[in-house]
């Protein structure tokens, strides 16, 4: 308990910056119009691919086990982000395409 109260203290702006963040991201995204949903979904695509390099870097300069497997884990959830990210952009740019008689 004393070591999450000291690194609170030492790191309480940064905390706060997330935390403000976290409810304007909410905000932002909550009055986005349905049209454009499509085009954030493909640009969230291309930073979480940002992140994807971002963890493997740090993965390469791990020093112990625990920092290994959390770097391969948010090296996997970054890729099932992008991945499923494109296939649901694909699946509502579909929507818009014209169907083919036959």
């Amino acid at each position: 308990m004393e070591n999450i109260l000291e690194f609170y203290f030492i790191h309480r702006e940064a905390i706060f910056i997330v935390i403000l963040s976290i409810f304007l991201g909410v905000e932002v995204i909550s009055n986005v119009p349905a049209i454009l949903h499509t085009p954030l979904m493909s640009g969230a695509n291309a930073i979480h691919g940002v992140v994807i390099i971002g963890a493997i870097i740090v993965m390469g300069h791990a020093e112990d086990r625990l920092s290994m497997i959390l770097g391969f884990l948010a090296v996997l959830m970054g890729t099932l982000n992008v991945v499923g990210g494109f296939v649901v952009t694909d699946r509502m740019l579909e929507l818009f395409r014209k169907k083919t008689k036959e």
